[in-house]
């Protein structure tokens, strides 16, 4: 009998030992509850500007409406984006604003010495809020199509920026010409294998 007992005994200990690690719950929520995200708002960092990326340099966009365009970099912004401009002139794209992980920075370079660009930041890409009226007229008044013109300061601006960058450029031979053209990859080609 003393043998029974004995073999009994580590059983009983097995047991408890499983019931105790398993967790029982008595309620479960209805809903789920949510939790708040903690807010990256105040707190964002300035992205690093890449060595390759100095001012005059000419850049290539990756994305956007003018995706394959050649543009010349003229600082970068306080939220650490690049103001940059084609010139409009010359390309089509006027003064914007470019996240610096949709380029490929070239080896060519831009003498942008002479191109104030001080008073350009990013409140001047600001939109301006449109006065919508709630009446009966201001409905009928939205039908009509509307132009959109660009503010005076604005203009003024992208003109003085481009005649200093045109000048800088037309002291370049074939510079003007690279500039218009577009970057484009064929079939075959193997762009981590291009020096730009």
């Amino acid at each position: 009998m003393a043998i029974a007992a004995k073999t009994t005994a580590p059983a009983t200990k097995v047991a408890e030992k499983k019931t105790k690690a398993v967790k029982t719950f008595s309620y479960y929520p209805a809903d789920d509850v949510k939790s708040r995200l903690p807010s990256s708002k105040g707190n964002r960092k300035v992205s690093k500007l890449r060595s390759s990326i100095t001012p005059g340099t000419v850049l290539i966009l990756l994305a956007g409406r003018f995706r394959g365009k050649r543009v010349v970099f003229l600082k970068q912004l306080t939220s650490g984006l690049l103001l940059v401009t084609g010139p409009f002139k010359l390309n089509g794209v006027p003064m914007r604003r470019v996240n610096q992980a949709y380029v490929i920075a070239t080896s060519t370079k831009v003498d942008v010495s002479k191109v104030n660009v001080s008073n350009i930041d990013d409140k001047f890409f600001a939109k301006e809020a449109s006065k919508t009226e709630k009446s009966a007229e201001g409905f009928a008044k939205q039908d009509a199509k509307v132009q959109n013109t660009l503010p005076a300061a604005k203009v003024s601006a992208q003109k003085d920026v481009d005649t200093a960058v045109n000048a800088a450029i037309n002291a370049v031979p074939q510079l003007a010409a690279y500039l218009k053209t577009r970057f484009s990859l064929s079939k075959g080609d193997a762009p981590h294998l291009f020096k730009f």
